[in-house]
């Protein structure tokens, strides 16, 4: 995996953040991502289980991300929404093993909110990302 171009935030004496950064600081190219849910690119719904739709959103995010250049280690934030925050946290371990396997092991900045419903009602999640291109990559992309 490649080193994360960012640098995290970690005030000495906190505890350590697990899953995610208290902040993250990146300079060159902004790219901000709408809110994507689990639905496959011809907006279809390939399942109702909350892990089957976070992969499938966190897989739109890294193709979405792609038009631009990058790549998952440049996300510096994402904004959660959930219909169901128990759920969530009862799927822990689960979530962490499809966030690995399509995000890496890097954790931006990331806030997590329950919301009553989503627009799309088969929606469970929407995320909401942040990437910075660093200057570097951007010029290797446009190569």
């Amino acid at each position: 995996m490649t080193q994360s171009p960012h640098e995290f935030l970690h005030p000495k004496g906190w505890k350590p953040a697990a899953g995610y950064a208290n902040g993250v600081a990146a300079s060159g190219r902004m790219v901000f991502l709408g809110g994507l849910i689990g639905w496959n690119a011809d907006q279809v719904f390939e399942s109702d289980d909350f892990i089957d739709q976070v992969a499938q959103t966190l897989r739109n995010i890294v193709e979405v991300l792609a038009e631009a250049g990058g790549r998952p280690e440049h996300l510096v934030r994402l904004t959660w929404y959930v219909t169901d925050k128990h759920e969530y946290l009862s799927r822990l371990r689960d979530l962490g093993g499809v966030y690995r396997e399509i995000i890496g092991k890097h954790f931006p900045a990331m806030a997590l909110v329950q919301v009553v419903a989503l627009v799309e009602d088969r929606a469970k999640v929407e995320i909401e990302a942040t990437a910075v291109i660093p200057p570097r990559a951007n010029a290797l992309s446009a190569m």
